[in-house]
């Protein structure tokens, strides 16, 4: 291939990506009900790897610990590799600019609702300030007796495992292990944000996790329109209606509400 045509392709691509920001950004002003729906990706630039695939914790970490079986069966274990995991190194990441472009989008009047598969608590630090959170969060944690919670700041997480004040029983964090069933609030809320959309923006979700998985499709069967923005190839923008915007999150976020505010003539 000769440079020309290799600059005429990329161009052409480049061209494609700014006709399809375009269409993106209208959709969003014209939306009656715009929600998000996110995964791990949107915070891989926080810091934050995702759980599975290239460079996932689950390629380092056994996944084992967050069974709830073994969780009770080896306290001390789990609680090393979780503390280590959610407590001191997820508790270190900041908003990165996915984040805050979502948090923007909600003070435009734009955005409604946040649905989001993360425990990490970054929607919120950027601003949004009604956030579903699907799989539960590690800012609090339960006793698995009597049931007291408590805020991550209360707990003294050099004496492992963690244990009530209350029964003295055994505390885990408050997102969902592998064995136990979704909030039922958080689903509930969830699954009628999903059905009350008329345009859904997904962001870094790998769709293998159930029933999170069906979230966007649920608003898909609603007749919702779809805007994916993924590293990867797309997963749910199928419809000749919906866009595909491949990418880092943070880098088309920023496009996306460069190009609102030219529309809007900000």
């Amino acid at each position: 291939m000769s440079k020309y045509s290799k600059y005429s392709r990329f161009f052409h691509i480049f061209v494609q990506m700014d006709k399809y920001i375009t269409e993106a950004a209208q959709k969003i002003l014209h939306s009656s009900h715009l929600n998000a729906f996110t995964g791990a990706g949107i915070s891989v630039e926080s810091g934050i790897p995702p759980f599975r695939g290239e460079g996932g914790l689950w390629n380092t970490y056994d996944p084992i610990v967050l069974d709830l079986d073994y969780f009770h069966q080896n306290p001390l274990e789990a609680w090393t590799v979780i503390h280590k995991l959610f407590y001191d190194f997820f508790g270190k990441a900041d908003p990165n600019v996915a984040h805050i472009g979502l948090a923007e989008l909600e003070k435009m009047g734009l955005l409604k609702t946040v649905i989001t598969q993360n425990i990490d608590n970054l929607h919120q630090e950027a601003g949004n300030t009604d956030v579903v959170e699907f799989h539960g969060t590690a800012q609090t944690l339960v006793c698995t007796s009597c049931n007291k919670k408590f805020n991550k700041n209360e707990i003294d997480f050099s004496s492992l495992p963690v244990q009530c004040n209350h029964c003295n029983s055994l505390v885990k964090p408050d997102f969902i292990f592998f064995s136990e069933g979704i909030p039922p609030v958080a689903y509930a809320r969830s699954v009628h944000e999903a059905e009350s959309a008329d345009l859904l923006l997904i962001i870094g979700t790998s769709g293998e996790v159930m029933p999170a998985s069906m979230i966007p499709h649920l608003a898909k069967n609603k007749g919702a329109q779809i805007i994916e923005i993924n590293t990867d190839d797309n997963i749910y923008a199928h419809a000749s209606n919906d866009i595909f915007l491949q990418g880092k999150a943070g880098e088309i976020i920023t496009k996306l509400i460069h190009e609102i505010k030219t529309l809007r003539n900000e």
